[in-house]
């Protein structure tokens, strides 16, 4: 299937905003901003854009400790992320929630869960209630291949097969799970083979590839929203920095290996193509990426100088 240059365009755009936005962050977090840690995305921008390209806005999405990425990707202002990240009351959690538990359930954006694979069995159980509804939404679930080593995962993954669930479960395999590689943590080398085991489709996806990631994720939207459950979806992908801000990540990981992780670029890919095939100019693709630079000056900004919740809010949004 075609792709029509429309979107092609949003998912560089994004790819770039969420890179760019992750690069501000870092230096936010080493300015000593950034209260708690951070985790960063950046090398990974096509599976987050990939799989939420397909997404409308009433469908759910459950994410990580690694949020960033996905909540920009759902098209989140870009303000209210760095509000919240900075724990600001502008955030879109009204600074209640940080880095790694950044929400939007408005826009379809409902958790992001700092445990493990914690978000697993919340994604089957938004699936159950769409079912329940019979509503014709997805769930996207991410997380990472140290979750699928976790019971949840396997749980949810059984559940979600059993009831025939809308959700696609994505794994974004970066090859570490903190400073552990899956040679050593993960009894098979695919774990899209693991679907097998509970009855529903595994597809192996070059995660540096958004063309790829968005392909497999459109099959397996269509395969749910028409009742015929759920797919389990590994991309294979690399974070280019460590498992958090401050982590050199040099210690678990050759440079040799690093750099060519780095030349897999996915942004550089998708730019590479829409140059080759006319559909914008060096110098359109220029423009994009001074205007997302703007953007996310702009919201760093807005973030540094909105105010910090008052005391008395500490009782308010929580249960």
């Amino acid at each position: 299937m075609k792709i029509n240059n429309g979107k092609l365009v949003w998912m560089y755009k994004k790819m770039v905003e969420v890179r760019t936005f992750d690069e501000k962050v870092r230096e936010l977090y080493m300015r000593g901003q950034v209260p708690g840690t951070t985790h960063l995305y950046i090398g990974q921008e096509a599976v987050a854009v990939g799989v939420c390209a397909n997404l409308r806005k009433d469908d759910y999405v459950f994410s990580t400790h690694r949020c960033h990425a996905h909540i920009i990707a759902k098209e989140v202002s870009l303000k209210e992320i760095a509000a919240e990240i900075l724990g600001k009351a502008t955030g879109c959690c009204k600074g209640k929630g940080g880095s790694m538990h950044l929400s939007r359930p408005d826009l379809g954006f409902l958790y992001s869960s700092a445990i493990v694979g914690g978000g697993v069995p919340l994604a089957v159980g938004a699936g159950l209630s769409i079912g329940l509804k019979k509503g014709d939404q997805v769930v996207a679930s991410f997380f990472g291949d140290g979750a699928s080593n976790a019971g949840g995962f396997h749980e949810g993954l059984n559940l979600a097969s059993l009831w025939r669930l809308p959700v696609i479960f994505v794994c974004e395999n970066n090859l570490y799970a903190i400073s552990v590689s899956t040679k050593k943590s993960t009894s098979v080398e695919n774990i899209a083979d693991r679907a097998l085991a509970y009855g529903m489709p595994g597809l192996i996806v070059d995660g540096n590839d958004v063309l790829a990631v968005y392909e497999a994720t459109r099959n397996a939207v269509e395969r749910a929203r028409k009742g015929e459950g759920p797919t389990l979806l590994e991309c294979k992908t690399y974070r280019w920095l460590g498992h958090f801000a401050g982590d050199p990540g040099d210690v678990y990981r050759t440079k040799e290996e690093v750099e060519a992780w780095k030349g897999k670029c996915p942004i550089r890919k998708l730019r590479t193509k829409l140059v080759e095939e006319g559909i914008l100019r060096e110098e359109e693709i220029n423009k994009i990426d001074e205007e997302v630079k703007k953007e996310v000056e702009e919201a760093a900004e807005f973030a540094i100088n909105s105010p910090y919740p008052p005391p008395e809010d500490l009782g308010k949004d929580v249960f």
